[in-house]
């Protein structure tokens, strides 16, 4: 998936093929996120005037550049989970094993968008930083970048939450949901507050 052209990524989506979905999508959103982080980081990184932040924002710049990749990665990741559950869904009701293969996949299938809502989290952290520290000329993209992030939170949420409301082990898919929940509770509004903030310093 991620050897596709922008072009091809978006005329996939478009169609009727199953992946890349919601899940995915929001994995490439968070990478695109984490990426202007880093522009922020390489326009502010030897500047004297924010030579006092030099070592933090070479930092943050290792930080956003594991994350752009850990959530690109992610996309071809979702779409390798959910292939399994497509398949398990075919599978004719009264074939045994049929309930304990599909509950197998839902939970492949679910820790994939958890896990890209866990790393965007993470490129949110580094947005509020980069709000305060990094250069006045690049604070714009930190605050776009936020917004991606933002939007990422709950592409990957609810795709967390369509195959939890599925999953027989109810305790599992309530803890799991109540993770996913508390993540998105705290970093959807720290995401809008580091947005506003840059905003307003515009």
């Amino acid at each position: 998936m991620l050897n596709k052209s922008l072009k091809e990524f978006t005329e996939i989506t478009f169609s009727k093929e199953p992946v890349p979905g919601g899940g995915g999508v929001s994995g490439l959103v968070g990478s695109l996120a984490a990426s202007l982080s880093g522009m922020v980081t390489s326009l502010t990184t030897g500047k004297k005037k924010y030579a006092e932040y030099e070592d933090e924002i070479q930092s943050i710049m290792k930080q956003a550049d594991k994350l752009r990749i850990e959530l690109l990665e992610g996309v071809n990741k979702d779409a390798e989970a959910f292939y399994p559950l497509s398949k398990a869904y075919a599978i004719p009701k009264e074939e045994a094993g049929r309930d304990e293969k599909l509950e197998e996949c839902l939970k492949v299938a679910a820790d994939s968008p958890f896990n890209i809502l866990k790393l965007t989290c993470k490129v949110i952290e580094l947005d509020e930083r980069l709000a305060v520290i990094g250069s006045k000329l690049a604070i714009s993209d930190a605050a776009t970048s936020a917004m991606f992030a933002h939007g990422a939170l709950y592409g990957a949420y609810v795709n967390v939450v369509v195959n939890t409301r599925l999953m027989k082990d109810k305790e599992y898919a309530s803890n799991l949901e109540n993770e996913a929940k508390s993540l998105l509770d705290e970093y959807a509004p720290r995401a809008i507050k580091c947005y506003n903030e840059v905003l307003a310093r515009l």
